[in-house]
Formats: structure tokens, C-alpha cells, sequence
């Protein structure tokens, strides 16, 4: 076999290194950037600022003094506004501000009028001629011996945004100092009411938070009251379990109308309402009462309460449709053969309203029949249900499972019921502040833990909607502390309901499932195969050619020599 000649030779080099330029310019970044994982931009920065929350929340307070209340030099010398500022330090990355800017200024002549009307009749009155803002408190300061309040009321809340306050005794001798200290001591506490208070926000904080920072009746609150969340499902049932002795008729689409929805129009700036109603037959309780002969009644023990809801509520059914949560309502009449059911608390005493509620389920009532009828009655007995006591019961404990939260206001203060409505306007504003927080704080932690996952795991596939809805959620949370700050607070609840949904969109996206990626070891696993015997060719012809040139040079130094 004669030897190549020196030109095949040239050209067998120049093929294994053009295949080598090839696979190392082309081939491999051609490789990586078909495998890499796409990683849309995050703003990690901003999010990073988010873990350290700083919170602001502004109250616009105007007091007006009605005739009599201030002295003529008083009146010359009072301010007209005053900023009082609080600063609270819940932990190593949350803060709390309160910034409380008061006005002051005396009463028109129609306020004047106005105030000399009857209490009830002066909060309306006086509301329509202020307009005041959502998140805002308007503080009327009558004269200590007016008798627009009984005596021993010191401030008569309405069921608006205004309250009427009984005049502390200014001293003509007192300074302006002091005027303003005795007067914002009573004032705070009407705020404090009627807006918010440090544990009720640090409630609403428990998503980042320890537990020892909320007191014990704040966090039962917040315990029993269900998650914020976009839209809520209510369900009323009518369980009888003996429809052969009872024909039960109830008008519950009356009585939501004139009972329920008045309230749910209220709350429509939080979430999203849906109603409906069932009547469900042969449900019995999980739980056999006890015949208790000192009152010829069947009771139900306190303990025993926590075993009748799971036997219910798999009759219930759901709306699997909806991902929103369910509030159930559940009004049991008694069979005959168990009637009269009284439910007794811990000790051992009746409830009055004859029910009881579960955190963040909803609520059963206990209805008795067996007065309605005598012995002599053909079954089935038809019974109508007195709706307006039932859904009192239920009123209650739906503003309960919707956070609206126990007032326990200062000796002296009366607080108007909310009437048909359901709920006052400073009700809703509490209701209001503590949702914006809680949602703020839900959607940063959200997004933080989100970002730490992300960065973590460097193989995680970000896609551009995930990445759009960080961004969005991110924006919105920046615009939600901004409008707290800025005391609009309908604009914070709207940006940081935004904030939710958009944090929430992002974190449980399918394309972040673990089944959707793999390690780079596996990546590196499952090519090697693949490309291993087309390199191996490749990678000796390379090593050929490095030793023939070496070999030349060699030779040529010797030749030189």
C-alpha cells in the first residue's frame, strides 16, 4: 500500500478541523441555547424592598366645635390642623406608622340647626353636609350640659362617619397645650373606634407576624373570620330530617333580599358575592342528643358541637366550578321524636339564639316546631319559618365569618345599630383598613417567597406571564402602600385586592410544577450518550493533528541544527 501523498494528507486536516470550528462555533452554543431553561426577568430588587414592609396608614380627622364649646380667645388662638404620628416596630422587618391629621374649624349655622335635632336624626344630616371621605372621622364637639345626649353619654356614634362628642371642661385659664391634649386623648378614642387600632392591624399582619404579637381576643377575630379572598360563596340550607311529620316553607329569596343583600351591597368593594339555597331531607346530626329531664328538652352539649358539622356538610354538596370559599348556613328543624333541641354553652346554659358558628365554615341553627302544633295536628304539619329571626341569627354570624369585629368602645360611648343596612359606614371602613393590610401582607409574602423559590432553584422554567404577573403584582403592591399613605383608602383596597390575585396567579402557575424541569446532572445524562461517539472521531483527529505539527517542528529544528 503506496502512502498517501502529502495533498490528501493536507486536505483529511483540513476536514477534521473545519468539523471541529463547526461543532465548537456552531454546534454547542447551538447545544446550549436549545436547552437552556428560559428565565423571563423578575424585578428581584423590588421585591427584595418588599420583604422589609413599611406600612403608613393616614386617618383625615376633622373636628368641628358646635356654640359654646370654645371661648372666644380659644377660638382665635386653635390651630388649623394638627399631624400626630405613631410609630410602631412589629418585628425585624415590619413596621407600622399611624399618621392622624386633624382640621379644625367651628359649626355652620346649618350644622348648628342640624345639632339640635335628635341624635338619630343629626348623624344623617350632618353626613350629608360633610361628604366625608371613606377612611375618614368627623368629630362634632357639642357643649358639656347640651342635652342632645343623654348624661351619662359621653360620644354617641352613628351609623355614618360622624360622632358626636360631649365637650371635656375646657378651663379659661388653660393654655392652647393644654386644650389640645385633654381634646385629643377623647378624640383618639372616637378614632380608635370608628377607623382602626394597633391590634387590629397587627391582626391582619399574622401572614408575617408571630402569633405573640396579636393578643388573644385580636387573633380570635382574625381566626374566625375567613380568608380574604376575591369572591365568596353563601349557601343557606334548610335541612328537615322528618319530612313526613313536617312540610316546611321558608321564603329565603325574600329574606336574603331584604336581610342579606342590603349588607352584601356594602361589602361589595372587597369581594365578589354569590347566594344560594337548598332544602335537603333525611339529614340528621352526627351527634344523638340528650334528654334532659329537669326541662323535658333534648340538649346539646358545647363539647359535642364539633361533631355534627362533618356528618352534615357531605350532604351539603359544593360548587366545584368555583375555587372561591363557601359559607354555609344550615337551619335544622328537629325531628318529632327529638323535639324540643336546645344547644347549651360550656356552662351548661342555654344559648339564646339556639346556634353556634365554626370558624371560617359558617353557622347551624337550631329551629323548634313543636310549639306550632298540637298532638292532634295529620302529618305532614306545615310549618312557616319565621325568617326575620332566622336570619338575624345568620346576619351575625356572617358579618363575624366576614371580619367584621367585635367593638368593645371606652365607658360612655354609645354606638347606633347598624339597622337594615347591616353594616355602618365606619364599620366597613375597619373592616376596610384591616382587609387592605391583611391583602398587602398575603401578597408580599407571596411574592417574596415566590422570588426566593425562583432564585433558589436556577432551572426553573419563568415564562412571560409568570413574569408579567410578579410585575403586576409588584406594581399593584407599591400603589396600595402608596395610597395608604396617602389616606385613600377605597384606591389601597382596590390595588392591593389586585396585588392578591396577581401574586396568587403567579405562584401556583402550572409551568412552575416540578415535573415541568429537570437537574443539569440529567441534562448532561441523557446527551453524553448522544453525542460521545460523534466527538470521540473528532476530538483523535484533533489529537492527530496537534502531533504531526509537533513532529514537523521537530524535525525542522533538527534540520536547522
Amino acid at each position: 500500500c503506496s502512502p498517501s501523498p502529502p495533498s490528501e494528507k493536507q486536505r483529511g486536516r483540513y476536514a477534521a478541523l473545519a468539523i471541529a470550528a463547526v461543532v465548537i462555533v456552531v454546534g454547542i452554543p447551538l447545544w446550549w441555547k436549545t436547552t437552556e431553561t428560559y428565565r423571563a426577568w423578575l424585578p428581584f430588587s423590588e421585591i427584595s424592598e418588599l420583604d422589609s414592609l413599611q406600612l403608613q396608614l393616614s386617618v383625615d380627622i376633622e373636628v368641628v366645635f358646635s356654640r359654646g364649646t370654645l371661648t372666644p380667645e380659644q377660638q382665635k388662638k386653635f390651630p388649623l390642623s394638627h399631624v400626630n404620628e405613631k410609630e410602631h416596630q412589629v418585628d425585624a422587618k415590619t413596621g407600622l406608622r399611624y399618621k392622624y391629621e386633624t382640621r379644625y374649624r367651628t359649626a355652620t349655622i346649618m350644622e348648628e340647626d342640624l345639632l339640635t335635632s335628635p341624635s338619630t336624626e343629626a348623624d344623617l344630616s350632618l353626613h350629608m353636609l360633610s361628604e366625608s371621605s371613606c377612611g375618614s372621622v368627623v368629630v362634632y364637639v357639642i357643649p358639656e350640659t347640651a342635652a342632645l345626649l343623654p348624661e351619662d353619654v359621653k360620644v354617641y356614634v352613628g351609623q355614618r362617619r360622624t360622632a358626636l362628642l360631649r365637650s371635656p371642661p375646657f378651663k379659661s385659664s388653660w393654655s392652647l397645650k393644654e386644650v389640645l391634649s385633654n381634646l385629643d386623648v377623647k378624640v383618639e378614642q372616637v378614632v380608635s373606634t370608628m377607623s382602626f387600632s394597633h391590634q387590629d392591624i397587627v391582626a391582619a399582619l399574622s401572614n408575617r407576624v408571630r402569633m405573640a404579637k396579636v393578643t388573644k381576643e385580636s387573633m380570635a377575630d382574625s381566626m374566625r373570620a375567613i380568608k380574604s379572598s376575591p369572591g365568596y360563596e353563601i349557601t343557606f340550607s334548610l335541612l328537615n330530617p322528618d319530612p313526613r311529620s313536617h312540610s316546611l316553607h321558608w321564603d329565603i329569596e325574600g329574606a336574603v333580599q331584604s336581610c342579606i343583600q342590603p349588607l352584601l351591597n356594602k361589602l361589595a368593594p372587597i369581594a365578589n358575592f354569590s347566594v344560594d339555597s337548598q332544602i335537603l331531607y333525611y339529614v340528621v346530626l352526627g351527634v344523638n342528643p340528650r334528654f334532659d329531664n329537669s326541662v323535658s328538652a333534648y340538649t346539646l352539649s358545647a363539647d359535642s358541637l364539633s361533631h355534627v358539622i362533618n356528618p352534615v356538610e357531605a350532604r351539603l354538596g359544593s360548587n366545584a366550578a368555583s375555587s372561591n370559599p363557601v359559607l354555609n348556613f344550615l337551619l335544622y328543624v328537629p325531628d318529632s321524636h327529638h323535639s324540643p333541641l336546645f344547644i347549651r354553652d360550656h356552662s351548661k346554659r342555654e344559648v339564646p339564639s339556639n346556634a353556634f358558628h365554626s370558624p371560617r365554615w359558617g353557622g347551624i341553627m337550631v329551629y323548634n316546631v313543636n310549639e306550632m302544633y298540637g298532638p292532634e295536628a295529620e302529618p305532614p304539619v306545615d310549618i312557616n319559618i319565621n325568617m326575620a329571626k332566622v336570619m338575624g341569627v345568620f346576619l351575625a354570624q356572617l358579618r363575624l365569618m366576614l371580619g367584621v369585629q367585635h367593638t368593645h368602645p371606652p365607658t360612655g360611648f354609645v354606638l347606633q345599630s347598624p339597622g337594615s343596612a347591616g353594616l355602618a359606614d365606619w364599620e366597613l371602613d375597619r373592616l376596610l383598613w384591616s382587609r387592605s393590610v391583611e391583602n398587602i401582607a398575603t401578597a408580599s409574602t407571596t411574592i417574596t417567597s415566590l422570588a426566593q423559590l425562583l432564585d433558589q432553584i436556577g432551572n426553573i422554567v419563568i415564562n412571560d406571564n409568570i413574569a408579567q404577573q410578579v410585575s403586576s403584582a409588584v406594581t399593584s403592591l407599591q400603589s396600595a402602600v402608596a395610597e395608604l399613605e396617602a389616606g385613600n383608602l377605597a384606591f389601597a383596597l382596590q390595588y392591593s385586592r389586585e396585588a392578591i390575585l396577581a401574586s396568587e396567579r403567579a405562584f401556583f402557575d402550572p409551568s412552575l410544577l416540578h415535573l415541568l424541569y429537570f437537574p443539569d446532572d440529567q441534562k448532561f445524562a441523557i446527551y453524553i450518550p448522544l453525542f460521545l461517539p460523534m466527538c470521540v472521531p473528532i476530538v483523535l483527529s484533533l489529537l492527530k493533528i496537534v502531533s504531526e505539527a509537533k513532529k514537523r517542528r521537530a524535525d525542522k529544528q533538527a534540520k536547522s541544527d
